[in-house]
C-alpha cells in the first residue's frame, strides 16, 4: 500500500513526531525552534489542512507552529489556540479552573490523532527526483492535490463521532476535520521518497456544537481504501498534466499487479529499494527459522509451509530488525544532484535515459494510448470486483470497503492513468451488491445497521474452481531455476535437498483471478445477452498487461500463421488473437471459456507433478530410523542456504 497508519498518542509518542517528524525525519537539535531547525533540514514548514479549521480560527495553507502542535497533540486535545483562550478568560476574571476548561475541545484523549503517510509509486518519484523544476512542482501539486481528496472522502464516508453511552450514537462530524501536514524528501537509505505525513486530529465537532472524538477503528479498516483512492489520484494527475501512461508490472509473483509510469526503467526502481533487498534477506533467514523451529520434543512448532499471514508478521519484523539509524536532513535542491549522479554511477541505466527520463515515458506512453483505449464497463467491472474480493477475504464474506476499493483498483488498471468521472467506484460496487452479493449481516448492535458494516458474500458458488494448489514439494535432483521463466537444472553435487526452497503457501490472487473468468462464463451460460453492445476486447486489453498482448502481424498476408509459442509462454496467443478481434460480449466470453479450460488443464497437471514430486521425496528421503523425523547435519542444524534478494518487492520500508 501507499498510504500507512499509525496511531498518536500523547506523551513519548508526541514529542518523538515533534523531535523528528516535523522536521523531515532528521534529529532536531535541542532547544531549537521549530521553524529553525526545519529551515537547518531543508524541508518546508508544516501546512494545516481539512474542512475544519474555520472552527478553530485557522485557514487552510497557513503555517503549523510548535504551540499548536502542543495544545492539539501534546496535551491531550485542546484548541490549537488554548494558550491565548485561556489568558483571555483569566484577564476577564474567570477561575483558573474554567479558563483550562474554555481552551479545550470536550474531553481529554489520550490518543490525539492518526499519522497518515502518503507516497505516491516509485516510477512517479523517479520522474520527480530526476525531472526538471516543471516536472517537480507538476508532480508535488498532483501529490498535494491526491492528498487533499483522500482527506475529503475521509471526512465525508469514514470518520463518525461517537458519543453516548458505550459510543452507541454515531455522527459524521459536519464541520470536517484537521490535520497538520508535513513534507519529507528521502527515504532511511538517502534515496528519493516523496512523501507527506498527514497528522490528522481525532477531534470533530457535531452538530449541537460540542466536541468529540473520532473513532480511530473505522480508519484503520478503510486504510486500504484509501490508498487505492491515492494511487488513482495521484496517477491520473500525473499522467494528464505531463502526457504519461501507466501500465501493470508484476513485482513479486502471483500477487496483483502494481501501476507504474510506463517507460521508466525497472533498474531505477531496483536502485531505491535497497531497504527492500535488506528485508527480502532478512525475509528469507526468518522463514527457515520459522519453518524448522521445533519444540523441547523435537516437534515442529509451526505450520511446515509459511502462510501469507505468517509472511505478513515476518515482514514487519524483517522490516524492524533492518531498519537503519535516521540520517540529517538535506536541502532538496543538493539531494537532486546527489541522487542523479549516483544513479548514473550504480543504477546501471544510461545517463541519456535518466537525464531524459519524462520523455522516454512519454513516448511508452504514446506507444500505449494509441493502443489500449480506457473503456469502463460497469456490469463487467462487477464481476471481477465481486468475484476477486470473495475469494482473496478468509471464508468468503465482506463489506462494502473491500468492494470500494478492489473497484479502484480495477479503475486504475483500466484507465492506464487517465482521469474517471467522480462516483464511478461507487457505480460499480452499487451493480457488484445488487447483482452479485447477497447480504447476510445479523446485526447485534447498533453498528451491524449501518451501511458499511453490512456484511455480504456472492450470490453464486465457485464449486468448478480448482482447489488450491498445494505447496510444491522439492525435488532432490533439481535445482532452482536462475529466472521465473526458466526451468530447473541438475542440483549441484555436495548440496542436501531441500536446502534451497522454503514451501509456502500460494497466493490467492491468481485463483481470484481464475475466479473472475469462472463467474464470467456462469454469468454468459444463465442469463440472457443484454441489449446493447459494446466492446469488450478494449476493456480486456487495457486489464492486460503490455508483455501478454498479442503483436500486431508484420507481414498483413501471413496474419493466419500464429507465433511460435515458446515452453515458457504465459498465455494462449490464438485465443488472445480471437479475443483481440471479437466485438461482443458473447465472442469475447466464448475465448473466456477457452481460456478457463486452458487453465484448469493447467492447474490439473501442477497438482499431479506436485504429488509425484511429494512421492518420490517421501522415498528419496524416508529415514531407516523412525525415530530420526528430521534430517539434520552434523552441526544439528537442518541445511538451508539464503535465498538471494529477488527482483524489487516494494517501496522504501521504514516510516
Amino acid at each position: 500500500m501507499t498510504v500507512d497508519i499509525r496511531i498518536v498518542r500523547a506523551g513519548q509518542m508526541y514529542r518523538y513526531y515533534l523531535r523528528e517528524t516535523v522536521v523531515g525525519d532528521g534529529r532536531r537539535p535541542a532547544r531549537t525552534p521549530l521553524r529553525a531547525a526545519q529551515e537547518q533540514a531543508g524541508v518546508p514548514v508544516g501546512r494545516w489542512t481539512g474542512r475544519g479549521l474555520a472552527a478553530l480560527g485557522l485557514a487552510p495553507g497557513e503555517e503549523v507552529t510548535e504551540a499548536q502542535l502542543r495544545n492539539l497533540f501534546g496535551e491531550r486535545g485542546r484548541h490549537p489556540h488554548a494558550d491565548r483562550i485561556e489568558a483571555d478568560r483569566l484577564a476577564q476574571g474567570d477561575s483558573p479552573k474554567q479558563a483550562f476548561k474554555a481552551g479545550a475541545l470536550g474531553r481529554r484523549v489520550t490518543v490525539t490523532g492518526v499519522d497518515f503517510v502518503f507516497r505516491p509509486q516509485p516510477t512517479i518519484y523517479l520522474l520527480w527526483a530526476f525531472g526538471d523544476e516543471e516536472t517537480r512542482r507538476v508532480i508535488e501539486a498532483a501529490h498535494e492535490y491526491a492528498i487533499e481528496r483522500v482527506l475529503e472522502w475521509i471526512e465525508d464516508e469514514v470518520a463518525v463521532i461517537r458519543y453516548g453511552k458505550d459510543g452507541i450514537y454515531r455522527v459524521r462530524p459536519p464541520g470536517g476535520l484537521v490535520a497538520a501536514r508535513f513534507r519529507h524528501y528521502e527515504a532511511r537509505s538517502g534515496r528519493p521518497l516523496l512523501h507527506d505525513h498527514l497528522l490528522l486530529s481525532v477531534k470533530g465537532q457535531r452538530l449541537d456544537g460540542k466536541w468529540g472524538s473520532i473513532h480511530t477503528t473505522a480508519l484503520h479498516e478503510n486504510t486500504v481504501a484509501a490508498s487505492a483512492l491515492y494511487n488513482e489520484l495521484v496517477a491520473a494527475e500525473v499522467c494528464e498534466a505531463l502526457g504519461l501512461a501507466t501500465e501493470p508490472r508484476i513485482v513479486t509473483p502471483g500477487r496483483r499487479p502494481v501501476m507504474e509510469i510506463a517507460g521508466v526503467p525497472h533498474e531505477l526502481i531496483r536502485w531505491t529499494s535497497q531497504r527492500s533487498d535488506q528485508i527480502a534477506a532478512c525475509l528469507a533467514e526468518l522463514e527457515h527459522e520459522y519453518v524448522t523451529a521445533v519444540d523441547d520434543d523435537g516437534e515442529l512448532r509451526f505450520l511446515p509451509v509459511v502462510s501469507e499471514r505468517a509472511r505478513a508478521k515476518l515482514n514487519q519484523i524483517a522490516a524492524r530488525k533492518t531498519r537503519p539509524s535516521k540520517q540529517s536532513a538535506r536541502p532538496l535542491a543538493q539531494l537532486r544532484a546527489w541522487w542523479k549522479a549516483s544513479a548514473i554511477l550504480t543504477s546501471g541505466v544510461a545517463a541519456d535515459v535518466i537525464t531524459s527520463l519524462l520523455e522516454y515515458a512519454r513516448a511508452a506512453a504514446a506507444a500505449i494510448r494509441a493502443r489500449v483505449a480506457a473503456v469502463v464497463d460497469v456490469a463487467l467491472a462487477a464481476v471481477d470486483v465481486a468475484a476477486t474480493v470473495f475469494v482473496m477475504n478468509d471464508g468468503g464474506r465482506f463489506h462494502r470497503r473491500h468492494l470500494l476499493a478492489e473497484a479502484r483498483r480495477h479503475l486504475a488498471l483500466v484507465l492506464r492513468g487517465r482521469r474517471r468521472d467522480p462516483g464511478l467506484d461507487d457505480q460499480i460496487v452499487a451493480a457488484a451488491i445488487s447483482t452479485h452479493c447477497l447480504d447476510i449481516s445479523e446485526p447485534k448492535t447498533i453498528r451491524g445497521l449501518e451501511a458499511g458494516y453490512r456484511l455480504y458474500t456472492a450470490r453464486w458458488a465457485l464449486s468448478d474452481l480448482p482447489a488450491r494448489r498445494p505447496p510444491a514439494v522439492p525435488d532432490p535432483d533439481r535445482q532452482p531455476p536462475a529466472d521465473p521463466g526458466e526451468t530447473a537444472g541438475p542440483r549441484a553435487p555436495g548440496r542436501d535437498a531441500g536446502e534451497w526452497e522454503i514451501p509456502r503457501v500460494p497466493l490467492q490472487y491468481e485463483r481470484a483471478v481464475l475466479a473472475r473468468a469462472v463467474v464470467r462464463e456462469k454469468l454468459r451460460t444463465t442469463t440472457a445477452v443484454r441489449g446493447r453492445a459494446y466492446d469488450v476486447v478494449a476493456h480486456q486489453q487495457a486489464a492486460m498487461p503490455e508483455q501478454l498482448l498479442a503483436p500486431e502481424p508484420a507481414d498483413p498476408e501471413h496474419d493466419d500463421q500464429e507465433p511460435e509459442a515458446t515452453p515458457g509462454e504465459a498465455i494462449d496467443m490464438t485465443a488472445l488473437r480471437a479475443l483481440r478481434d471479437s466485438r461482443t460480449d458473447v465472442e469475447a466470453l466464448d475465448i473466456t471459456a477457452d481460456r478457463l479450460r486452458h487453465l484448469q488443464d493447467v492447474f490439473t497437471e501442477a497438482g499431479e507433478a506436485a504429488r509425484t514430486r511429494a512421492t518420490r521425496a517421501a522415498r528419496r528421503t524416508a529415514p531407516d530410523d523412525a525415530n530420526a523425523a528430521h534430517p539434520v547435519r552434523q552441526d544439528g542444524q537442518q541445511a538451508h542456504r539464503p535465498q538471494q534478494s529477488g527482483p524489487h518487492r516494494g517501496r522504501e520500508a521504514g516510516h
